[in-house]
């Protein structure tokens, strides 16, 4: 339990936590359940792209755009849902989220052109903006505060998971079903499992949490986070999701350009995963012994030494497994320290507001990510890729160097 909700959580608060509503525990089940589902239905394309496109008469490049799509106006509408985040309670916004993702999947599972096809992914795209992941921390937040980073962590390791289990199901049902079925099964599954976990398994925000002069759970004032600051974290978080979201979408293709056959190439990939989900449980483990900001320069620094290994290697086997164990806990740590960062520098009461607006970059440019990282591979070639890989990444931790000593000590937390 001291381990889960971390950050200087002790043993007499954990005990008054399990004793009262919401219990930690509850909270996040119910979020690892909607979350996994969420996330795994929306992976869709990466099963029956092929499917898709073959019934609409578009390219898989086209099919794959849809996504994209979804991404930006994600991105673009997180910013305007701040306010209701505050004024209403994640809980509340992320059931309306569910209800809107179901006619959604239901425009996909109907469309006929690219124009509903997009359409559809709009759709889901402002369903996502109000229960996908930002959402969830932003509740965590509000139930725990800075001790929930053990929490989104934990929460990470379940979602990590969702391709896994969901790749296969999405398989199966396309195969017995038909994927506009198959689409219409996923957006039932929004209205008859996760809309009721969500309404009736996550608890309504608590009002004056905050008082005078800080937060009542030990956060940072807001007042200690100015507009640069937020403009660093902001810049710091998309740049490093640039990259990651971009290899994910490339990597197969990027170590065929290096040499490798496509099975092993696949076989490459397919690891990474595994090395992720470990980075992530080994971050959780650490039971708040350390903050985001430690997470992403230590996490961070770990990118462009694996993009030079690469290069430097040649594409050789010993170099592609160096990098897929260095990247792989780089970004899979990346991926944690995205949710965590702002727990350093902002209160509860405004962690919603900050993750709100980080959300705009980030998911806008791991919209542009794979097209245009797919677009240079194909056009510049494998070294062109890591070179930019490496420029970014080098940015991003020198921004998050001086996030390091703009943060507020712990002492100066606690005095308030």
């Amino acid at each position: 339990m001291v381990g889960l909700i971390g950050d200087g959580f002790n043993a007499g608060e954990a005990a008054r936590m399990s004793t009262s509503p919401p219990p930690i525990i509850r909270v996040l089940v119910v979020l690892a359940i909607g979350q996994l589902i969420s996330w795994g239905a929306l992976g869709l394309p990466a099963v029956i792209g092929t499917r898709i496109a073959a019934d609409l008469g578009i390219s898989v490049a086209t099919v794959f755009a849809g996504p994209s799509v979804f991404y930006v106006i994600m991105g673009l509408l997180a910013p305007m849902l701040a306010s209701s985040f505050a004024r209403h309670g994640a809980r509340n916004v992320m059931v309306l989220g569910n209800v809107c993702a179901a006619p959604g999947f239901a425009l996909l599972s109907l469309a006929a052109s690219p124009t509903v096809y997009f359409a559809a992914w709009a759709v889901l795209g402002t369903a996502g903006a109000a229960m996908l992941s930002t959402a969830a921390y932003i509740l965590l937040n509000e139930v725990a505060g800075r001790r929930s980073r053990g929490a989104m962590g934990a929460l990470m390791l379940v979602t990590g998971l969702s391709s896994s289990i969901f790749w296969p199901t999405t398989a199966f049902l396309s195969e017995v079903l038909g994927w506009r079925q198959t689409c219409l099964v996923y957006g039932g599954a929004m209205l008859l499992i996760c809309m009721p976990l969500n309404l009736f398994g996550l608890p309504r925000r608590k009002t004056g949490r905050k008082d005078a002069v800080g937060s009542a759970d030990g956060g940072v004032p807001a007042a200690a986070a100015g507009k640069s600051t937020f403009y660093l974290i902001a810049s710091a978080i998309a740049l490093n999701a640039f990259v990651t979201f971009g290899f994910s979408a490339i990597l197969i293709e990027l170590l065929k350009s290096e040499g490798l056959p496509a099975p092993e190439a696949i076989a490459f990939a397919s690891a990474l995963g595994i090395v992720q989900v470990g980075a992530r449980g080994a971050d959780f483990l650490g039971g708040g012994r350390w903050d985001g900001v430690t997470t992403a320069i230590a996490a961070g620094a770990m990118l462009p030494l694996a993009m030079l290994l690469m290069m430097a290697g040649g594409g050789t086997r010993l170099s592609v497994g160096a990098f897929i164990a260095l990247y792989g806990v780089g970004s899979g740590a990346l991926a944690v320290a995205r949710a965590t960062i702002p727990l350093a520098f902002y209160d509860s009461a405004d962690y919603a507001r900050a993750a709100s607006r980080i959300a705009l970059p980030l998911n806008l440019l791991s919209a542009l990510a794979p097209p245009l990282m797919a677009g240079l591979l194909v056009w510049a070639g494998a070294g062109a890729v890591l070179g930019l890989a490496i420029l970014l990444s080098v940015v991003a931790l020198a921004i998050m160097v001086v996030l390091s000593r703009r943060r507020p000590s712990r002492e100066l937390s606690a005095t308030r």
